[in-house]
């Protein structure tokens, strides 16, 4: 897949046309995972180049500003998972107030018609652009009669009685609810951090010693235990990860720690990856460190049992 973050740095051959869809994808889920699936058949059947058109940063970033919550994928995470789908063009382009500020028209002439040179555009049941967010699917059927492409408007993806979105995810994410999340995602939640030092109660006064992970601006599940499947150096071991305060010691700053099960590294400094399987309890005060151990103990055989009912892994 080539990646490019303006029009200019493109090298696929566009004078044919392109099939093109355009959003911002945060957590590739399974309506987005549809609509870039409906946008690469279209491609094949007119041998065309799939394009996905997405911004970086996320216009909320720029419209908003930096007190918007975390993403459910970092742009890295999401260009992996564009590629996955067999994309063959993903243009990044960067989100200004000036981009925001084209009119309608002017975005679909200068980006899609110019850019791209699109034959067939792929649109989501909700997507709207331009200044204001006036343009909408019907203007979009216009401007591509006038321009020469089609356009094509998909219903919502529905789950469990309710639409598939990054809004859906995200608050689910933060209520802990990771298991509910992976039919709308096909995927685990995962979130990535590095390994530094933490406290070290852990394997000194508990006897489970644990990863503390430095995590990215990801949006990490909300407080409480987890069984996680946790990725070291390209293997996939058992893990139980607790997000929180650890309130039995009366910590101020939200921590991310990880046991990992049946392993024994120096992994300080390593990037981990951690896909939330199932959370299994909140997290809560213990009267003292002996019954703080007992719970350690019951939710790492918690934890492998759920783990080891899904030996597949990922």
């Amino acid at each position: 897949m080539q990646i490019a973050r303006q029009l200019q740095e493109i090298t696929l051959d566009l004078s044919g046309g392109s099939c093109v869809t355009i959003g911002n994808f945060d957590g590739v889920h399974n309506g987005h995972r549809k609509l870039i699936g409906r946008m690469m058949a279209k491609a094949a059947k007119a041998s065309l180049p799939g394009v996905v058109v997405t911004f970086c940063p996320h216009p909320l970033r720029v419209l908003v500003g930096p007190h918007t919550p975390p993403f459910i994928t970092d742009y890295e995470k999401k260009l992996d998972l564009l590629e996955a789908l067999g994309v063959d063009l993903t243009l990044m382009l960067q989100f200004t107030r000036e981009l925001a500020a084209l009119e309608p028209e002017e975005f679909v002439r200068s980006i899609l018609v110019d850019g791209l040179n699109v034959k067939e555009l792929v649109v989501g049941y909700d997507y709207s652009f331009g200044k204001g967010r006036k343009g909408h699917f019907e203007l979009l059927v216009e401007l591509g009669e006038k321009y020469g492409f089609s356009c094509e408007r998909l219903d919502p993806v529905i789950i469990d009685g309710a639409v598939v979105s990054s809004t859906r995810i995200r608050d689910m994410i933060k209520a802990g609810d990771v298991w509910g999340v992976r039919p709308l995602m096909d995927r685990f939640y995962v979130v990535r951090g590095t390994v530094v030092h933490g406290k070290k109660r852990g394997g000194r006064l508990l006897g489970f010693p644990t990863a503390n992970l430095e995590v990215r601006d990801e949006l990490v599940p909300g407080p409480g235990v987890y069984a996680v499947w946790v990725e070291v150096d390209g293997n996939l071991y058992k893990g139980v990860t607790n997000i929180g305060y650890n309130p039995t010691f009366g910590n101020e700053t939200l921590s991310v720690e990880t046991y990992i099960m049946d392993f024994d590294r120096d992994i300080y400094g390593w990037e981990l990856r951690l896909n939330f399987v199932h959370r299994l309890r909140d997290e809560r005060k213990f009267s003292g460190l002996d019954d703080l151990m007992t719970q350690i103990r019951s939710d790492v055989e918690l934890g492998r049992q759920i783990l080891d009912s899904q030996e597949a892994g990922l």
